[in-house]
């Protein structure tokens, strides 16, 4: 579904604020809840500007940080989307990551979106968002298998599970804690 387990969301915020990119790729944005996060958390400049007693949003271009998604389903796009989003990418994600230059951002999220590939299919993706990230890639994914078939939307099928062995042998060789999910971060170091 366009959302994901509550449990990892301070995790996954904490991991961000540390790191504190200036551009992020959050792939799979569903319905743009860590968009929204990082942008709230990660911009440096106030978002509002104060203009007497009314306040409006600071526009686009005076933002600090450049935070874009990739979505494969163009029914999730709401204007929260708009708001968060720099630039916003719409279709599969194992097409469009081939198109990015290497190392185009500081952190790229994949959250809850791996288990929706094959395996074949899911180490190619793993291969692509080490590729594009330039300090690190954090994914999430179930623990365990959790069926799910979506007819209206076949990118949301459930397709494999992961186990901590294989994301370390992928170079994701930090786990963060979670009881539901994998927490995972392949981390350049320079």
């Amino acid at each position: 579904m366009p959302f994901s387990q509550s449990s990892q969301i301070s995790t996954i915020v904490h991991y961000f604020e540390q790191l504190n990119p200036v551009s992020l790729l959050d792939v799979g944005v569903g319905m743009g809840q860590y968009g929204f996060l990082a942008r709230n958390y990660l911009e440096s400049v106030n978002l509002f500007e104060v203009d007497g007693k009314d306040g409006k949003l600071r526009p686009k271009e005076e933002w600090q940080v450049r935070i874009d998604g990739i979505e494969g389903c163009d029914v999730y796009i709401t204007p929260v989307h708009n708001y968060c989003y720099n630039n916003l990418m719409m279709g599969n994600a194992l097409e469009i990551l081939p198109t990015l230059p290497d190392n185009s951002y500081e952190l790229v999220l994949a959250i809850d979106i791996l288990e929706h590939f094959t395996k074949t299919d899911g180490l190619m993706f793993l291969s692509q968002i080490k590729r594009v990230a330039s300090k690190a890639a954090l994914i999430s994914t179930p623990k365990e298998f959790i069926p799910q078939e979506v007819e209206a939307n076949p990118y949301e099928n459930h397709r494999s599970l992961w186990e901590r062995e294989e994301f370390i042998e992928n170079g994701f060789s930090v786990i963060l804690d979670n009881d539901f999910s994998w927490l995972v971060v392949y981390e350049i170091r320079v």
